[in-house]
């Protein structure tokens, strides 16, 4: 679904646990925590508040 970042909840290298929140999206005038599939490091964060996302767009790369 396409919105917009509203929040970047962790950084470049933080440790995250499966289903940890990652970031938050404005779409339809409801905010969406987006969760971490898997526990890891985040190796990756592809946007930046105020970023228009689609769908099928990379947020955040976990490993």
């Amino acid at each position: 679904m396409p919105g917009r970042m509203v929040r970047v909840l962790v950084e470049m290298g933080d440790a995250v646990e499966e289903g940890q929140a990652l970031i938050v999206i404005e779409a339809m005038k409801m905010q969406n925590e987006l969760k971490s599939p898997k526990a890891g490091r985040v190796a990756r964060i592809a946007v930046a508040v105020g970023d228009a996302v689609g769908s099928g767009d990379v947020l955040v790369v976990v490993e």
